[in-house]
């Protein structure tokens, strides 16, 4: 059995490496969501065989906090040139001192997050980030969660590597998307978002974001293995299964180099990551050694950043968005220009406090920008004499579509519309309802929405379970095919998982990552909508705002009748949580510190599974706290207040005991 296991685990990561490394997937997902799953069932059935390096320990556990990590190698920032000349200079006192024979090598610069990993005896065991280059924070639980970063190697060696995280533009993009939907934050570029994901003490939020790596260097002690050049270093990287920039090139003088970064300022805006300069590095290591630092940064090394690319353009008119949260969106509409690769129209303001700060008036020329040569920004407007005569650009009082009065909310800068029958408001609540990451209703989108709420066919949720195929048929361009795709995914989101359900009802600050938290926490729709603000609040991500907000949906009468409606007419929302006995009934359990058999949510799971409670805080009600190693705070609140503490074997015989 364990021979099996070993043979799935490898086969495995060997498919996860061409997928995510090579970029070239060598089955289907299917198989290897087959395969995945047969590992899972043979690692439940045989515990004792379980290792860090298995893909299954991809899986997020939450975590207390990230604690602080002394880097073994210090960490140093680069010094940067803004022009050609300052490259050729730079060149110029490298080859007076060690002759023209000085090879370089230039590398994208990734916009992302740099962090450390380390490997022993080809297992990773360790990944901190930069910090301030001397300590960082420990984010193991997080990297694991990274399908590009290889929890095994090829070869069992021992080496600490330097990388970049960075999210791809298409999921970030993605990402604010959805973010929008549900009222979440917005991130400003792909390198916010990746820090964003990075550091959740939830990983199984960062195990949703999509996040990638790019390793760029290496450290390695001893060995007959070890490099002699930069680029034999990035070549040995790529053997031992990581992931290295394909655009690399060993370049054999300055003008090279400059050639290089020619090429890429345009070039970098076709790629799928944000770039904000190239590295140049010496390619002998003897030369970087001999070269050393100064007290910030490698002599042997520099950064060539990117101008940003702005151009100008005029401000037309502004539209005016709501969303389902009831948010107003003012939305510049631009005269169409050529912008880092692509044609820009459209550019969001986000608020009419942005619109103050930039003093913008309709008939300006702005200039534009793309945030991390993405999203279209306004970066200010460009003053000329008819500027005072334009008027003021006014926060409306009305909403644009109902004509409500629009209000604030406290400790936020945007304007609401609060009116619950607000025609785009509900519209964008419904297209929400059958989204991917809701209910997944396939073959549906704005345009039908839009119809058959004019038609007045659907007017909350449960509408949609009532439509026939007749129904359908009514509204334009829907012939019998498309009216009965449609009617058949609706039938079939009546079956849905409870966190897809919970996401879908569109509750004011909960997105799917804290339905999914929801979910497992109460386990059924029934015992969540009976959760006190005080129950929501122990919930681990769950803050005092977001409880109110989770207490106040489920005790609005017009909610309640909607979602007795959607049970009525056959929508059933699974339980998640399954109870195989109840031998730790009325127990509580609080965790810390770092566990060796097994994360902190897995342990979670299995209290959860015997009936009893796993809580995030220590109080005179604990039962038991379970101490793993590197125990923080909790443990000497345990004492104090004289709960009973367990090591992890204590915690391990306690459940086989009882």
């Amino acid at each position: 059995m364990k021979q099996k296991i070993e043979e799935l685990k490898d086969l495995l990561n060997k498919y996860s490496y061409q997928y995510y490394v090579e970029e070239s997937p060598a089955v289907s997902d299917f198989e290897y969501d087959t395969l995945f799953a047969e590992l899972q069932k043979l690692e439940e059935e045989h515990p004792e065989f379980v290792t860090p390096d298995s893909p299954t320990q991809r899986v997020g556990a939450i975590g207390e906090k990230f604690e602080e990590y002394k880097h073994k190698y210090r960490l140093y920032s680069l010094d940067n040139t803004y022009t050609y000349e300052d490259i050729v200079k730079w060149y110029e006192k490298l080859t007076a001192e060690y002759g023209d024979n000085v090879e370089l090598v230039s590398e994208l610069k990734i916009d992302g997050l740099a962090i450390a990993l380390t490997y022993e005896n080809g297992i990773f065991t360790r990944g901190v980030t930069r910090g301030d280059g001397i300590t960082g924070e420990d984010i193991t639980a997080n990297l694991k969660t990274i399908k590009a970063i290889p929890l095994k190697l090829f070869k069992n060696v021992d080496i600490e590597v330097r990388g970049e995280i960075f999210m791809p533009k298409t999921s970030f993009e993605k990402l604010n998307e959805e973010n929008m939907k549900t009222g979440e934050k917005i991130f400003a570029n792909p390198r916010n978002a990746a820090s964003g994901s990075i550091r959740q003490l939830d990983s199984r939020i960062t195990a949703k974001r999509d996040l990638s790596m790019f390793t760029y260097a290496a450290i390695i002690e001893k060995g007959s293995e070890k490099p002699k050049t930069h680029y034999e270093t990035l070549t040995y990287l790529k053997e031992l299964g990581f992931k290295v920039n394909p655009n690399i090139k060993l370049c054999k003088n300055a003008q090279e180099v400059i050639d290089y970064c020619k090429y890429w300022e345009t070039e970098r805006t076709k790629l799928n990551y944000a770039t904000d300069g190239v590295v140049i590095k010496v390619n002998q290591l003897n030369i970087q050694e001999d070269l050393g630092y100064t007290s910030r940064a490698p002599k042997w090394a520099t950064a060539f950043k990117f101008p940003p690319e702005e151009v100008s353009t005029k401000l037309e008119s502004i539209e005016l968005g709501v969303g389902k949260t009831g948010a107003i969106t003012p939305v510049a509409i631009l005269t169409p220009v050529q912008l880092a690769g692509s044609t820009v129209s459209r550019a969001s303001l986000h608020n009419f406090d942005e619109i103050k700060r930039l003093d913008i008036r309709i008939g300006d020329t702005v200039l534009i920008k793309k945030a991390a040569e993405i999203i279209p920004k306004v970066i200010t407007v460009l003053q000329d004499r008819g500027h005072n005569h334009r008027k003021e650009i006014i926060a409306p009082e009305e909403c644009p579509s109902c004509h409500a009065k629009l209000s604030t909310r406290p400790k936020e800068v945007g304007l609401y519309c609060e009116n619950p029958q607000c025609p785009e408001k509900v519209k964008a609540i419904l297209e929400y309802w059958i989204s991917k990451d809701a209910m997944d209703i396939e073959n549906m989108g704005p345009s039908v929405i839009s119809q058959l709420y004019d038609l007045g066919m659907v007017r909350n949720f449960a509408d949609f379970y009532r439509l026939t195929v007749e129904d359908l048929l009514k509204l334009d361009l829907i012939k019998e095919k498309s009216a009965n795709n449609i009617y058949e995914a609706i039938q079939k989101s009546k079956k849905c998982t409870l966190p897809r359900f919970i996401t879908a009802l569109s509750i004011r600050n909960v997105g799917k990552e804290n339905a999914s938290i929801l979910a497992e926490q109460y386990g059924s729709l029934e015992k969540l909508m009976d959760a006190s603000v005080a129950s929501l609040e122990e919930v681990r991500g769950i803050a005092t705002k977001m409880a109110t907000d989770i207490y106040e949906y489920f005790h609005t009468p017009e909610n309640v009748a909607i979602i007795k409606d959607l049970l009525s007419l056959g929508v059933v929302p699974e339980h998640t949580s399954v109870v195989k006995s109840n031998k730790l009934k009325d127990l509580t359990f609080v965790l810390t510190g770092t566990l060796s058999t097994m994360t902190r949510s897995e342990a979670e799971a299995k209290i959860k599974s015997y009936g009893g409670k796993a809580s995030s805080s220590v109080t005179s009600k604990t039962t038991y706290l379970v101490a793993g190693e590197n125990a923080g705070s909790k443990f000497d609140k345990a004492q104090k207040l004289g709960v009973i503490i367990l090591t992890e074997d204590e915690f391990l015989a306690l459940l086989r005991k009882r």
